[in-house]
C-alpha cells in the first residue's frame, strides 16, 4: 500500500481532467497553456490506447488472473447500471495497460502554520485542493516549486480518476492491484462523479460518491451471496480519519495563538508527535495486532498531507439519511442530490447538517 493509504484516498480525481481537457484553450498565462497542453496529451494517451474488456478478456495472451478480474469488473459495470441507476455509457467497458504503477499525481499544498489547502481554480470545474498531473516527474517539479515558497507540499499516486461522462473512462492496470471488493467499488463510485457533481465542492463531491460506493458495494454483494463488507475494517478506516482530523484541528486551534517562526515551529513538532502518541494507544486499545496505517503515521506528516482527509466522509452519514428519505431508491435518491448540488453552496452546507444531525452516531 502506498502513502496515500486506503484506495479512498488513492482515489483523489484529477482536478476534474475532463472539463480541463475540454477548457483547456480558455486558459490564460504561459504556465496555464502548459499544464493545460499536458492534461491534454495525458488524457488523449489513455483514450488511444483503450480496448474492449471482452477483446482484452478472449486475448491468449491475457494472464487468467487479468481476465477474471476483468470478467467481475464487467460484471460489476453491469449492475451499476441495472441496480444502482447509474449511468448505462461506455465508461468502465475498456481497459487499458498503464507503462506506470499510476495514472496520474496530485499535488497538494497548505501554509506552513495553516490547515487549509491553497486552493487550485479551473474554469467551470471550480476550485479543488489539489492540481493533477499525468506524469510523476512534473508533480515533483511542481511540489518542488511550492515548497520554495515556504508552503508544506505532498505528492499523491492516483490509480484512477474520472472525467465525469465527457470521456468513456478505462479501466485501468493500475486498478488492479485491489482486491475484487475494491475494484467493483471504485467502478460505482467514478461512475456516482458521472450522475450528480457540484462544482467547485470537493466534500460533497467526494461524499456522495463514497456513499454510493458502500451502499452499492453492500448490495452487490449481497446479490452474489457473500456477507457484508467487514464492519470491522470500516471501523478503523473511520476511527484512524476521526484521529487525523483531530490533529488537524488541534493544529489549527495552536496555528490561531500566533506568535514567531520558532514557536509556531514547535506547536507543530508537538501536536505531531502527541499524535503518533495518541494513534498507537488507540490501535492497541481498539485493534490490536492491525498495524496498516503505522506506516503513514511513522512518514513525515505537515499540513498538505492531512489535507485529504475528511473529504470522502464528511457528508456521507447525511447522504445516507436521504437514502432512507428517498425509501431506498436510487432514481429518487439521485434527484434529492440533484436538488441539493443546484443549491448554492451555503444553503447546500445547511441542508447537509441538518441531515447529518439526524444521522445515527459514527461507532
Amino acid at each position: 500500500m502506498s502513502d496515500s493509504l486506503r484506495p479512498t484516498f488513492l482515489r483523489l480525481t484529477l482536478p476534474r481532467l475532463g472539463l480541463l481537457v475540454v477548457l483547456a484553450l480558455s486558459a490564460t498565462g504561459c504556465a496555464s497553456v502548459r499544464y493545460y497542453g499536458h492534461v491534454m496529451r495525458g488524457e488523449a494517451q489513455i483514450l488511444h490506447r483503450r480496448e474492449p474488456l471482452p477483446r482484452v478478456i478472449a486475448d491468449p495472451a491475457t494472464g487468467a488472473t487479468l481476465a477474471r478480474r476483468l470478467r467481475l469488473a464487467m460484471q460489476a459495470r453491469q449492475f451499476a447500471s441495472t441496480r444502482l441507476a447509474l449511468p448505462d455509457n461506455r465508461s468502465y467497458t475498456t481497459y487499458v495497460a498503464l507503462d506506470r504503477p499510476y495514472v496520474a499525481w496530485n499535488v497538494f499544498a497548505a501554509p506552513r502554520y495553516a490547515v487549509d489547502a491553497v486552493p487550485q481554480c479551473f474554469p467551470f470545474a471550480g476550485c479543488v485542493a489539489y492540481r493533477g498531473y499525468f506524469r510523476q516527474s512534473l508533480a515533483e517539479q511542481r511540489a518542488a516549486e511550492l515548497g520554495g515558497q515556504g508552503l508544506d507540499v505532498w505528492v499523491s499516486p492516483v490509480p484512477a480518476y474520472s472525467t465525469l461522462g465527457w470521456f468513456a473512462d478505462p479501466i485501468l492496470s493500475s486498478m488492479m492491484h485491489w482486491d475484487d471488493d475494491e475494484l467493483a467499488g471504485t467502478i460505482f463510485h467514478e461512475l456516482a462523479h458521472q450522475r450528480v457533481y457540484a462544482k467547485g465542492d470537493t466534500a460533497f463531491n467526494e461524499s456522495f460518491a463514497s456513499f454510493v460506493e458502500r451502499e452499492g458495494l453492500r448490495q452487490w454483494r449481497q446479490s452474489r451471496g457473500l456477507p457484508p463488507p467487514d464492519a470491522r475494517e470500516q471501523a478503523m478506516d473511520e476511527g484512524f480519519t476521526r484521529q487525523v482530523l483531530a490533529l488537524r484541528e488541534r493544529l489549527r486551534s495552536d496555528y490561531a495563538l500566533g506568535g514567531d517562526e520558532a514557536t509556531l515551529a514547535a506547536r507543530k513538532r508537538d501536536d505531531i508527535a502527541a499524535f503518533r502518541r495518541d494513534y498507537a494507544q488507540w490501535r492497541d486499545r481498539h485493534f490490536p495486532g492491525d498495524h496498516r496505517y503505522d506506516a503513514w503515521v511513522a512518514a513525515p506528516i505537515n499540513n498538505a498531507r492531512l489535507l485529504p482527509f475528511g473529504l470522502y466522509d464528511r457528508w456521507t452519514g447525511a447522504f445516507a439519511v436521504l437514502f432512507g428519505q428517498a425509501q431506498r431508491n436510487w432514481a429518487q435518491f439521485y434527484r434529492r442530490v440533484r436538488a441539493l448540488a443546484d443549491l448554492r453552496q451555503p444553503a447546500r452546507q445547511a441542508a447537509l447538517k441538518d441531515l447529518a444531525a439526524s444521522a445515527a452516531p459514527a461507532p
